[in-house]
Formats: C-alpha cells, sequence, structure tokens
C-alpha cells in the first residue's frame, strides 16, 4: 500500500461513511482490506483503488471491511439501569402507548436486544406498542444480528433472570427466542445518508459511534438526531464521547445521556 493508494481510500472512506482516518490508522486499513485484495485476485492495492472506481458495487465490502463491530450484551449498563430504573416508570403513566427506540449503530444486534430485554416485560401487553430499530453500515453484522445466534461465553453480560426467558441455549450457542426477535427491526442505514423513518423516538443509542467522526461530521448527525427524537426524548453516547463544544441542541443529564433543550 503506498502513500497516493492511503490517501484515495481515506478519501473515500470519508465521502461515503464519514470516518476518519488518520495516518496511523494506515496499518489496521492495509490489515482489514488486503483480505478483499486476495479475495478480487489483485496483485496490489493500486489495482484495488482502481477497481473501487469501475465497480461501485464493491464499496459495500469496502466499507463493512473497514467498520469496527466490537459490541457485547449490556455493554456500558448504566444505559439499561436508566432505561429501567428511570424511563421505565415514567412512560408507564402515559396516555399513549407507543415506544420507539433507535439502536442507530447495532453492530451484531446485542445492544438492540439489550434494549429489548429490559423494555419487554414491563411493555409486553397488548395496549403497548413498542418497537425497536437497529441500524448499521455493515451489512455482514446485520444478517448475524437477524440471526440472532451467538456464542455460549456471551452469557456471562446477560443478567440471569433475562437469560431463560429470552435465551434459547443448545451445547454450541444461544439463540434468541421469537417473542424477544419480534420486537426488533434490523435495517441498513448509512448515518451520512437518508434517513427514510420518520420518528419521533423516545430513546436513541449513538454509542461509540461519534469518536470516528470529524467535528462538522458529528455536528450534522448530532442535529439529525434532534429532528428525529421527542422533545422529551433522550440520546444516549459513548463512554469516551461529548457533546460539549459539538451541538448546543442538547444538555448532558446523566453519564453520557443527553436530552434535548
Amino acid at each position: 500500500m503506498t502513500e497516493a493508494d492511503f490517501r484515495f481510500i481515506r478519501e473515500l472512506a470519508y465521502r461515503q461513511t464519514g470516518i476518519v482516518l488518520p495516518d496511523r490508522k494506515q496499518h489496521m486499513v492495509y490489515s482489514r482490506l488486503c483480505r478483499r485484495v486476495r479475495a478480487l485476485q489483485l496483485n496490489n492495492f493500486r489495482q484495488y483503488c482502481q477497481y473501487l472506481l469501475e465497480y461501485p458495487d464493491e464499496i459495500g465490502q469496502f466499507t463493512n471491511a473497514l467498520t469496527t463491530n466490537l459490541t457485547s450484551f449490556f455493554r456500558e449498563s448504566h444505559h439499561f439501569d436508566y432505561l429501567e430504573q428511570e424511563l421505565t416508570p415514567t412512560w408507564q403513566q402515559r396516555r399513549h402507548k407507543r415506544l420507539r427506540i433507535w439502536s442507530s449503530a447495532c453492530s451484531t444486534g446485542e445492544e438492540a436486544y439489550s434494549i429489548a430485554m429490559t423494555l419487554a416485560q414491563p411493555f409486553q401487553g397488548a395496549e403497548w406498542d413498542l418497537k425497536i430499530l437497529a441500524t448499521d453500515l455493515d451489512t455482514n453484522v446485520l444478517q448475524r444480528a437477524q440471526q440472532g445466534i451467538y456464542p455460549l461465553e456471551v452469557m456471562e453480560s446477560i443478567p440471569s433472570r433475562h437469560r431463560e426467558k429470552y435465551l434459547q441455549r443448545s451445547d454450541t450457542h444461544l439463540k434468541i427466542k421469537p417473542k424477544l426477535q419480534q420486537l426488533v427491526h434490523f435495517k441498513h442505514l448509512n448515518l451520512l445518508g437518508d434517513w427514510p423513518m420518520q420518528g419521533p423516538f423516545d430513546v436513541i443509542f449513538c454509542r461509540n459511534v461519534l469518536i470516528y467522526f470529524d467535528n462538522p461530521t458529528k455536528q450534522k448527525i448530532i442535529s439529525r438526531f434532534r429532528q428525529m427524537l421527542s422533545d422529551d426524548g433522550l440520546l444516549f453516547i459513548g463512554h469516551s464521547e461529548t457533546l460539549h463544544q459539538i451541538s448546543q441542541d442538547f444538555e448532558l443529564i446523566g453519564q453520557t445521556i443527553y436530552r434535548p433543550v
């Protein structure tokens, strides 16, 4: 991979996804994309850059390879505690029974299913209309999320009260039970592209995503999140992220929990 190859890849990644790839990421980019170079039986990255220009369908594989999909069930558990202990009692007093949650970078589905486990019991009655939208840029991880199949070792991160109720266990894996899966709707979405959904959402999860964007891209996305949130909705972001000096539309009310102002 030459410097010119890396510059081309970096600029293409930014245009397509908003992800910023500084110089220190060159080795990571090489290691993630070299599998595509080999799979296409190309000789070098210069040929791969040309291939991207000639065959736009490759862009999907390109973005899948570059995106990071580290996740786990009930990661950053304080957000799920807040859902259960603070928001649930408030929502149960509502006159209207519609609840909409958006997991905006859902990866392989652990976040969305954790939300569903937290909310399914208090909002399972016929009078409640609970739907969880789960979106991601990476089509490969969305397929895995829709299957709802996970290795046995993830069970340790799932509270014991949820395991028997929502998981089917075999000798080799766990599977999310259909009654929980039906609450979650997985869709492919680029946060920089069109958003076909209308909202409003009661909570938007966008955790450990903003760290990959520059400030203008963050500001654009956060502004669009505000338009998608109900006036009493909340935005949850990742533990290393902040909206300080990024947005005037939100105020911090808890640990990486923001509400519109």
